[in-house]
């Protein structure tokens, strides 16, 4: 089992953390793994990959983000709460919209929030594709992060949609995101988007030996997007097939 002291000293690579954020985040793997019980959260269960692959893992994007400044940020499928929460455990002062299209996982981050005290944040219950055309959300945001298994056109089609010109959307990968990448890149400039970045991140990991790795692909915004996107989720799949 990893102590504080475990996650402030692998956190530090990217961000400083406060004897204070670090209890925020055992109380925060307290819950998840309560809450783990009764519904499908995640797949890790283990205490220290919780630290290395959900923890550390998204606290990498302090990499790329930067803390002096009070960033609307919006996690698109934000799922458990990863990379979302983190971030705004880490820096207080972003404002964190925490966005799934499943209720039961909002309810599970609401208790996070009031348990931790996270007056920084706010649950949305939306599609990706709705939450693009909707304008209380649409280009409302400097920053969007996501971290899940859709391809890099996909993702971009749900979360381009979300950030203001000038913002960024930052998506954490695996190994084979610069391919993805490149097979983007039409719809990306479609979107008003241009991949600026795409940087391997290694996480050491010394409780299985082997070290996390994963890649982060960042893209600008730097023209509107055109109002006939994001298209419906079956449609962008069905392009996307082709």
């Amino acid at each position: 089992m990893w102590k504080k002291n475990d996650l402030l000293r692998h956190a530090s690579a990217f961000v400083t953390l406060s004897d204070k954020q670090a209890e925020m985040f055992i109380q925060y793997m307290d819950l998840l793994l309560e809450w783990n019980k009764k519904m499908n959260l995640t797949t890790i269960t283990q205490p220290e990959q919780i630290l290395a692959k959900h923890f550390v893992d998204s606290l990498s994007l302090f990499r790329f983000i930067t803390t002096d400044k009070p960033y609307r940020i919006v996690d698109a499928g934000t799922g458990a709460g990863f990379p979302g929460v983190p971030l705004a455990i880490a820096a207080p002062h972003f404002g964190v919209t925490l966005m799934d299209s499943l209720g039961k996982r909002l309810k599970f981050l609401d208790e996070v929030a009031y348990r931790l005290g996270l007056t920084n944040t706010n649950r949305v219950h939306a599609r990706m594709e709705d939450a693009g055309r909707n304008a209380r959300y649409r280009e409302a945001f400097d920053i969007a992060v996501a971290r899940g298994v859709a391809r890099m056109s996909v993702l971009s089609e749900y979360c381009l949609p979300l950030v203001k010109p000038g913002g960024y959307f930052y998506a954490l990968k695996g190994d084979n995101a610069a391919e993805e990448t490149q097979s983007a890149h039409e719809i990306i400039k479609i979107l008003g988007g241009h991949a600026t970045r795409v940087e391997p991140i290694i996480i050491e990991d010394e409780y299985s030996g082997e070290p996390l790795r994963h890649t982060i692909v960042t893209i600008q915004k730097i023209m509107p997007t055109p109002e006939s996107y994001p298209r419906r989720g079956k449609v962008i799949e069905r392009h996307i097939s082709k």
